[in-house]
């Protein structure tokens, strides 16, 4: 099992040079064997899944000790397996798709090479026991993704994915900062060995004195990791890398940013929540604050977005909310948070697999007409009923529409919601939150599935059902219906949309399963109930949220964010551009004011020790006068010359009487010490003159140890 662990993180670590060095040859070649490489990944984790659902529970564990002086470690359980396999099968599902994708674009080999290096890197944070060893990959997974949003090197993606590094590099130094405040505090960065330190500090609280000021530390330590997680992971408000990165990363990569790279983001903050923070309160009121921006700022911008991929990179934002929404729920909930945790671990898993499915439907249509925009997309869907259904799926499944996995997942943070407001208004909780507020927060949820109703069906309307402004472009569009991909990734699509009506279908059999692999990971408490998906008191909040879309889209889509164009209706962006937090906040502070400041402030301090050092040459250590400065020479040769040209006058005027000698020694002793001193530094430079040196040290060190 400790091989099989090393070998499921290292495995495509180095088959990424391999899978280079090939592609210098053979291309044709590389994409089979990087399909290969991610095959095999993706079997590995699935017959774990396996033995796991017939075993009941697998553990395994490894440490590869002074690694960087802390070592790395690394854990199997039921959740790491998982979402293990849930990353390596949208790796295994990319890489199929991208043969065809890529087939037009340079600089392949490039993305496959850092393809599986990121898939590495990924499956080491999934892998991870420690805080140490998630940062190493996290970090690791930050700058090869890195290269996906920069793929095509346009102007528009080469600032995407500056946005994208600065992000995840402050996100990162800050995490560390918390990181080593952390490891100061509880001497340790192991999840499990936390959980008993801090568990143990909240014992003795009272009897401590200085247990409240370690707890202090551990809460800015948890605040810092939180910002860097929630980075990675899109949290309001630093989400402004993900609608900028995804329109201009290609798809298959967009699918794996947004399905899965934030889902390592979510990791850390389920180890925060569930192992520093467990049945903190205002955690996990401080969690749901975020999560509800999050959830309502991606909806939001989403339904304002008229390019394809950007409506589906602010729905994740959108998504993550919801998520947040459920973790911090079961925060709340503590004792009672079984409902939360398993709404919380399904919709990211529903999550991951609906946007692998809607990112390479959107690719399909990017690589047949290379243009994201609505207005000039419309109506590519017509005729094409594989990529209608594959499409559908997504859509269906995101927006909570009973009978799909999203529905499922949404029910059940839903009723969290509910079972907390219920227990504050019983007193049997004392929550910071009043029920009155918990019943606003419950009609921001709902009003934000209907969100995600109304710009789901803003794109598949536009995609699929209206027809395109230009006659001759929608005569092209259907002249595609049997071309416009292959049979490797129709299969490879279909596979993938059809689980989402699967696991909707049986809540039960295939969600309940999953939901109670992940469970134990993050410590459920409270009796399992079985749930009545379809009762009335279920359906009707997700009828609320579908009716709330509906009115959404024929309102506000139709009439306000659409307008009347040479006769016909084009979809319109009513956003501002001064609305982009990127653009108005985040640059102005780091490219303006920061520096500006900061250079005051270094300017003021050098002159301050310009001005304290002339200030002490004045008055304490005054200089004292400076003697006749000498024009050659040095003193010991202006003295010497001097005495010199003494005894020559005398001699002048007694023995050289008749043949006087007018020398001037003075300047003759300083022009030979000028020549002397330039032999010197000539010698003193020169290799001889260095191994002289060399050879002398050596005698001296050889007789040293003779005697």
């Amino acid at each position: 099992m400790n091989f099989m662990i090393c070998r499921l993180i290292f495995f495509p670590v180095t088959a990424a040079p391999i899978c280079y060095l090939i592609g210098r040859k053979r291309k044709d070649f590389r994409d089979y064997f990087a399909s290969i490489v991610t095959g095999v990944e993706f079997g590995a984790f699935f017959l774990l899944l396996i033995r796991m659902l017939v075993s009941g529970s697998i553990n395994g564990a490894i440490e590869l000790p002074g690694f960087c002086g802390l070592g790395l470690s690394f854990r199997l359980d039921g959740f790491r397996i998982l979402y293990g396999t849930i990353a390596a099968f949208m790796w295994f599902m990319t890489t199929l798709f991208s043969r065809e994708y890529f087939a037009h674009y340079r600089n392949r080999n490039r993305y496959y090479f850092f393809l599986l290096l990121t898939l590495g890197a990924t499956e080491g944070v999934f892998l991870s026991a420690d805080f140490y060893t998630t940062f190493l990959f996290f970090e690791m997974m930050s700058f090869t993704s890195y290269v996906w949003v920069a793929h095509d090197e346009k102007k528009e993606s080469m600032r995407a994915a500056a946005t994208y590094l600065a992000v995840a590099v402050i996100g990162g130094l800050v995490m560390l900062m918390g990181i080593f405040l952390l490891y100061h505090v509880c001497g340790t960065l192991k999840f499990d060995e936390l959980s008993d330190i801090i568990g143990e500090y909240r014992i003795v609280l009272s009897a401590d004195a200085s247990v409240p000021g370690a707890l202090r530390k551990i809460w800015i330590a948890g605040l810092c990791i939180l910002f860097g997680f929630g980075a990675k992971a899109g949290m309001f408000p630093l989400h402004i890398w993900l609608p900028k990165a995804h329109p201009v990363a290609p798809a298959p990569a967009s699918a794996l940013l947004s399905g899965i790279l934030t889902k390592a983001g979510m990791f850390g903050i389920l180890i925060l929540t569930y192992y520093l923070f467990s049945g903190d309160s205002v955690w996990g009121s401080l969690l749901l604050i975020l999560g509800v921006c999050t959830m309502v700022t991606g909806a939001v911008l989403a339904l304002f977005s008229v390019d394809l991929k950007r409506i589906l990179a602010c729905s994740s934002v959108s998504q993550i909310g919801f998520i947040l929404t459920g973790v911090s729920m079961s925060g709340l909930l503590y004792k009672e948070n079984m409902l939360a945790v398993r709404g919380s671990l399904l919709h990211m898993v529903n999550h991951s697999l609906i946007k692998l499915a809607l990112f390479m439907a959107a690719g399909v249509v990017f690589m047949n007409v290379h243009k994201l925009d609505l207005n000039e997309i419309r109506g590519f869907g017509r005729k094409k009923p594989l990529l209608n259904y594959i499409f559908l799926m997504g859509c269906l499944g995101i927006a909570g529409v009973p009978l799909f996995n999203g529905y499922v997942s949404k029910t059940l943070i839903h009723e969290s919601i509910i079972e907390y407001m219920n227990l504050v208004r019983e007193g049997a909780v004392i929550g910071v939150l009043s029920a009155d507020t918990m019943k606003g927060i419950e009609w921001i949820f709902l009003i934000s599935g209907g969100l995600t109703a109304a710009y789901m069906a803003k794109l598949y309307f536009a995609l699929f059902v209206e027809k395109n402004a230009d006659d001759k472009v929608q005569e092209k569009y259907d002249a595609m219906q049997k071309t416009y991909m292959n049979k490797v990734s129709a299969v490879t699509l279909t596979v993938c949309a059809s689980l989402l009506p699967i696991m909707g279908l049986m809540p039960d059999a295939v969600m309940g399963r999953i939901a109670d692999m992940g469970q134990g990971f993050m410590q459920v408490k409270g009796q399992q109930h079985i749930a009545a998906w379809f009762s009335p008191a279920n359906l009707k909040g997700a009828a609320i949220s579908l009716a709330i879309g509906a009115v959404i889209y024929l309102v506000v889509v139709r009439l306000w964010l659409m307008k009347r164009k040479n006769g016909q209706k084009v979809y319109v962006n009513r956003w501002h551009k001064y609305l982009d937090l990127e653009n108005i906040i985040y640059r102005p502070i780091l490219l303006y004011a920061l520096p500006f400041v900061f250079g005051v402030i270094c300017r003021a301090l050098d002159s301050l020790v310009d001005g304290i050092v002339v200030l002490l040459r004045k008055t304490i250590y005054k200089d004292s006068k400076l003697p006749h400065e000498l024009e050659e020479g040095t003193y010991i040769t202006h003295l010497a010359g001097s005495f010199v040209n003494k005894l020559e006058g005398l001699a002048n005027v007694t023995i050289w009487r008749k043949r006087p000698k007018k020398v001037d020694y003075t300047h003759k002793y300083a022009m030979i010490y000028e020549e002397l001193s330039e032999d010197g530094t000539i010698v003193g430079r020169s290799l001889s003159f260095g191994l002289l040196l060399f050879c002398i040290g050596l005698i001296i060190t050889v007789v040293y140890l003779l005697l």
